[in-house]
């Protein structure tokens, strides 16, 4: 087994997953928001092929189209998946997304070195893909054993009316519009996408898994 890359985490998004889950946290700590390590939103779905399972992050939320046109993924940070597949709240496996060179460097789904806060970046590269820049029509992506990874700006999927939020919690509005007003239209995300098979991930059909994402930094 191969281990290199000590990484702490240093923000957390997660949910449980049955077909669908997904999780959002656009407004963060200062030691992340506006970051590269900053996680917006996770989302684990059925893939188009239902004997697979899709995990999302975005990542750097807010982001105005110029402000898109030169994001880039931090090369001493991993994006993280953690899988629990016995209910038990702690990892079994873990995806690993490293970035390099305009690159990302996908591991596992693998057994973890460690589990916790800390993590090592174990075994051997599942695939690499390129970061399809912003200026590209279409997406760049990579398929290798079964695993399809991209990385790279999105438009922000989340829908939110914070106008009438905060009207709501200000007393002046008792709920939300039958028709919002989405706060996010407009902004983009950076994210990270892989398509794993769930043979892969050791969970049987109907099964329920507990998922979570970290982003870490190199320590």
């Amino acid at each position: 087994m191969k281990s290199r890359k000590i990484l702490i985490a240093i923000a957390v998004v997660g949910g449980l997953a049955a077909s669908i889950a997904y999780a959002a946290d656009h407004i963060d700590a200062p030691a992340v928001t506006g970051k590269s390590t900053d996680i917006t939103d996770m989302y684990v779905f059925q893939g188009q092929n239902t004997s697979n399972l899709v995990f999302v992050a975005n990542t750097q939320g807010l982001m105005s189209p110029s402000t898109t046109s030169t994001a880039s993924f931090d090369a001493n940070s991993m994006i993280e998946f953690n899988i629990d597949n016995n209910n038990d709240n702690v990892e079994d496996l873990v995806i690993q997304c490293v970035f390099n060179d305009g690159k990302m460097v996908v591991y596992g789904p693998v057994r973890p070195g460690s589990t916790g806060l800390n993590s090592t970046v174990t075994g051997t590269a599942a695939l690499s893909v390129g970061v399809t820049p912003y200026s590209s029509s279409s997406p760049i992506t990579a398929t290798a054993s079964g695993i399809t990874a991209f990385a790279g700006p999105r438009d922000d999927p989340f829908y939110f009316d914070l106008d009438q939020y905060l009207k709501i919690i200000g007393g002046t509005a008792t709920a939300f519009k039958p028709v919002g007003v989405d706060a996010f239209k407009g902004t983009n995300v950076m994210s990270v996408v892989v398509e794993v098979p769930k043979s892969l991930l050791n969970a049987t059909t109907g099964q329920k898994l507990n998922v979570w994402v970290e982003s870490k930094k190199k320590i």
